[in-house]
């Protein structure tokens, strides 16, 4: 917990510039400087290195654009923000980490909110980082997906996101189909008997594949799934160590599918 250590001790220093640092440095309560606001260009005198720049800006960025997409029909109820507090109790947030969140959370809401300049610096952080870019857009897909449904301000605003951050629209497809397929499950085994199996077309959806997709493609999507989603690379790459936990749960849910469609299948 390295990078939030520093933060939270007081070396502000170890902010970002640009919209993502004066955001948080609001959130935590710091006067923010002139320099501090300043569009990002380079790193500041004391600043972290690249991981801890990834990290910070990933963490600050997830909760701010969740607040966004969650107000993209231009309200937002109590049922939507404790949605957004499921998805951070998924998280393995301390407890100044969570209100630090919801202080974002609530910045997003915001009239002015500046989407396109938060997405910049955000893309321009992870550069080339290509699953760390998947994971962000997850979360906020299992963000907007939390209650089985998803409004069509949302799916506009999630498509816009997804632009800015280079995916094809494919690629997007692919993802919410997988979000959609692992909220369904969720909220089916709250209604019903609870049941830890996910029904066979949930599984290929989260697999990415369809249900005419030989064996050796289910066995080739779920390794591939598995490598992008390992906790450990993806921390490497500059997840917070804090949201492993959503890393590992991905793992979780990958596994479990797959091995549905093996069990259905008998391979």
């Amino acid at each position: 917990m390295a990078w939030w250590g520093k933060i939270i001790g007081g070396a502000f220093g170890y902010m970002l510039g640009g919209p993502l640092g004066a955001m948080l440095g609001a959130a935590l309560g710091h006067n923010v400087d002139e320099g501090l606001a300043r569009p990002f260009e380079g790193r500041r005198p004391g600043a972290p290195d690249a991981r801890e720049s990834v990290q910070t800006a990933f963490y600050t960025a997830t909760f701010a654009v969740m607040g966004h997409i969650c107000k993209a029909d231009g309200r937002i109820t109590d049922r939507e923000i404790n949605l957004a507090r499921s998805v951070m109790g998924r998280m393995d947030l301390s407890p100044d980490q969570r209100e630090t969140a919801m202080h974002l959370f609530s910045e997003g809401k915001s009239h002015d909110f500046p989407l396109d300049a938060v997405l910049a610096q955000l893309r321009h952080e992870i550069r080339n980082r290509h699953s760390l870019k998947r994971m962000f857009l997850e979360i906020q897909l299992a963000a907007a997906w939390a209650d089985a449904h998803l409004n069509p301000a949302e799916h506009r605003l999630l498509l816009y996101v997804s632009d800015r951050l280079g995916f094809s629209r494919l690629e997007y497809q692919r993802l919410e189909a997988m979000a959609r397929a692992e909220a369904g499950h969720r909220w089916r085994s709250r209604a019903e008997a609870p049941r830890e199996e996910y029904s066979v077309d949930d599984a290929f959806a989260i697999l990415n594949v369809t249900a005419t997709a030989t064996n050796d493609e289910v066995k080739k999507a779920y390794r591939r799934l598995m490598s992008q989603h390992h906790p450990d690379k993806l921390v490497a790459k500059g997840l917070p160590e804090e949201m492993i936990k959503l890393a590992t749960q991905k793992t979780r849910e990958i596994r479990a599918a797959y091995e549905r469609i093996r069990e259905a299948r008998g391979f």
